[in-house]
């Protein structure tokens, strides 16, 4: 979660893989406060049938808790977007100390990276700061070709906050809550293909 207080300088651990009991830096910085053990240990549970190998996008990334998750735990690809530049040499620095290649960090508000050509990922983290962007407006973004069918989606909000309207073909398959964070996975149904087709006989 990211909310738009300034948070304390500190540190987060990694809580499962190869990177488990790892520390990330908290930078201090407006509206970075990363996802809690609590929820980061839930979604994982969730992904952890499908998440070795798979190519993420940790789109609002700040300390990169939930990309570098997904690499501690078998991803093979993580695209990490944060605008600000301050946490993203942090977390090209602890890719570094990782000794990860796996790990590509661009410095670029989120919305602007969108604008470019999409570029298809099997998991997508949005984990916004609170009030900064519209879930629903991101979810209609990324369904223009950046998800992969069958892909996953995890969003993160205000608990008082609805969930966002889904676009056509994807599917909630998760939701709690935890204090005051409301966390969803929500799912895009795998592309169709006739008897000639992909998958056909």
């Amino acid at each position: 979660m990211k909310n738009r207080s300034r948070s304390p300088s500190g540190a987060v651990r990694i809580i499962g893989g190869t990177w488990r009991g790892r520390r990330l830096p908290v930078v201090d910085a407006p509206g970075l406060r990363p996802t809690s053990d609590r929820i980061r240990e839930t979604l994982f549970n969730w992904l952890a049938p499908l998440i070795s190998g798979t190519r993420c996008l940790d789109l609002f990334a700040g300390t990169g808790a939930l990309g570098l998750e997904a690499l501690s735990r078998g991803a093979a690809e993580v695209c990490f977007v944060e605008r600000q530049e301050a946490a993203a040499r942090v977390l090209e620095e602890s890719l570094r100390r990782f000794g990860s290649d796996a790990g590509r960090v661009v410095v670029a508000d989120a919305l602007r990276f969108l604008a470019g050509p999409p570029q298809q990922f099997d998991v997508i983290f949005l984990d916004p700061p609170f009030g900064d962007v519209d879930l629903g407006d991101l979810c209609k973004l990324l369904s223009d070709g950046w998800l992969a069918g069958g892909g996953r989606v995890y969003l993160e909000m205000p608990r008082a906050r609805e969930l966002p309207v889904l676009p056509p073909g994807w599917a909630l398959l998760r939701e709690k809550t935890a204090g005051q964070v409301r966390y969803a996975l929500a799912s895009k149904a795998p592309a169709q293909s006739g008897p000639d087709g992909p998958g056909g006989q």
